[in-house]
Order: C-alpha cells, then sequence, then structure tokens
C-alpha cells in the first residue's frame, strides 16, 4: 500500500531561516494536533506562519484523503533560504553599511498513519 502524503510550500515568509528552524524544530515529527496544541503556547514571531501551513495541510489532507487532524503526523518540516533583499543602514560622516532582509521558504510534509 502506498503511504499517503500531504505536502505544503509556503514561499517568500518574511523572516530569517534561523528564527523559524527554532519553530520548526518543535514541531517535527509530532502528531499534528499536539503540534497545534505546543505552536499556542510557543512565544516566537514564527510560529503563526507553521500554524497555518500545518491547518493548511490538515485541510488538504481532508479533501485529498478523508482524514482528520488526529491520524496525520508531521513527517518532514525543513526551513531553506529564500532571496536576500540588500537594503542600505546610514551611518555618520556620509558612511553606507549594508542590510540582510534575509527571507524563507517553508516545506512541511505530514504523512497519515
Amino acid at each position: 500500500m502506498e503511504e499517503k502524503l500531504v505536502t505544503v510550500k509556503v514561499r517568500d515568509i518574511a523572516e530569517s531561516p534561523t528564527k523559524l528552524r527554532l519553530v520548526a524544530d518543535v514541531v517535527r515529527g509530532m502528531r499534528v494536533d499536539k503540534a497545534l496544541d505546543s505552536l499556542t503556547l510557543i512565544n516566537k514571531k514564527g510560529t503563526l506562519t507553521v500554524k497555518k501551513a500545518l491547518e493548511s495541510g490538515v485541510a488538504s489532507a481532508r479533501d485529498l484523503f478523508s482524514v482528520d487532524k488526529d491520524h496525520l503526523i508531521v513527517n518532514n518540516i525543513s526551513v531553506d533560504e529564500g532571496k536576500i533583499l540588500k537594503r542600505a543602514q546610514f551611518a555618520s560622516r556620509g558612511r553606507v553599511s549594508r542590510l540582510n532582509k534575509r527571507r524563507s521558504h517553508l516545506n512541511l510534509e505530514l504523512k497519515v498513519k
């Protein structure tokens, strides 16, 4: 029997990948209902993005395979680096330094158990 997998990709999230990986490491390998409960308790900016991606995966699993979130596991979650926006930071005496505004991509895979 073939494994039932649901993939969700969120592109160009306005947060650095290192900050988003802190949230993704907590959720990796958990059941989806437990993961959603733990995301409500974490006080990080990226929890809202990961929570929305999980809920989107649950909705597409419900449409494709008619399963509830109690039967889903976070099989794989990875955060990749997106494009970097390069901006100028002006300083005194006519100097300029560069600010790198990093963006990230979220890849999420849910498995039906």
